[in-house]
């Protein structure tokens, strides 16, 4: 299904990150796995049966996201597909947030998305120019991870939350800009997914979460992972500018 293509995934290295860099590698696509845990992305790497390279870097550093960028473009000469899902989490209730941690969740969910497609434009919106001239429509994928958080908001997570409904934003304005460059420009907002993250929320918390689940359980990595592949695969060359809700049918808004 991506075969002859070239995806970036930024957090690559672990969860949702790693389980997108193996569907796509496994459909043939060549996989540029981004990572600020160098050792972590190349293990990843190493473990995926395909044409993967590594960039690891911190993201939000000036340059970064323009570094990334060019390893795609001088590994493998071309640029497809860009999975937008680096991230983390620093929860506290807006009135114990101070402003580091505020500006650290812009920072990572909402800045470096913008940076990387900043860098990443030329190769994606370029190309169709020629493909039209001669007849043809390639289309190529932006997905960027957002969260319920982001789309519902969430106790404790005021700087996640804004963040993350700052990338739906961005989402929904490049869908409408690069439309005509035959990009396809969408959203996964998550629910309960069992990563890293999640599994640092209190035990009770996650109950509470887990019983509001229509399917009564946590989403998985690889779940979260094909509903990121489906975005970037040529089913969906005709979804823009939309939110994907992949939460299990969660019956009302994030934590109480």
């Amino acid at each position: 299904m991506f075969e002859g293509k070239t995806a970036i995934v930024t957090g690559g290295a672990r969860g949702i990150g790693a389980a997108t860099a193996e569907l796509l590698a496994s459909g043939g696509a060549r996989v540029v796995l981004s990572d600020v845990d160098a050792d972590a992305a190349r293990a990843t790497a190493a473990s995926i049966d395909g044409e993967v390279t590594v960039h690891a870097g911190d993201l939000t550093r000036d340059g970064e996201p323009e570094a990334l960028v060019a390893t795609a473009i001088d590994a493998f000469g071309r640029l497809d597909v860009v999975v937008n899902n680096a991230g983390y989490t620093r929860d506290a209730p807006l009135h114990k947030l101070d402003d580091d941690a505020f500006q650290a969740m812009l920072d990572i969910h909402t800045v470096v998305p913008f940076r990387v497609l900043r860098a990443a434009a030329p190769h994606l919106r370029e190309p169709a120019k020629r493909e039209r001239a001669e007849g043809r429509e390639v289309m190529r994928k932006v997905v960027n991870v957002s969260s319920g958080a982001g789309t519902m908001g969430n106790a404790g997570q005021a700087n996640y939350a804004a963040a993350k409904a700052g990338v739906v934003g961005l989402t929904k304005t490049l869908a409408k800009e690069w439309g005509r460059f035959s990009v396809n420009v969408n959203a996964v907002a998550f629910g309960l997914i069992e990563t890293r993250l999640s599994a640092a929320i209190p035990e009770q918390a996650r109950a509470g979460l887990a019983s509001a689940v229509s399917l009564g359980r946590p989403g998985t990595v690889q779940e979260a992972a094909s509903a990121i592949g489906f975005l970037c695969s040529p089913w969906s060359d005709y979804v823009t500018g939309q939110v994907l809700n992949v939460n299990g049918g969660i019956q009302f808004g994030m934590a109480a």
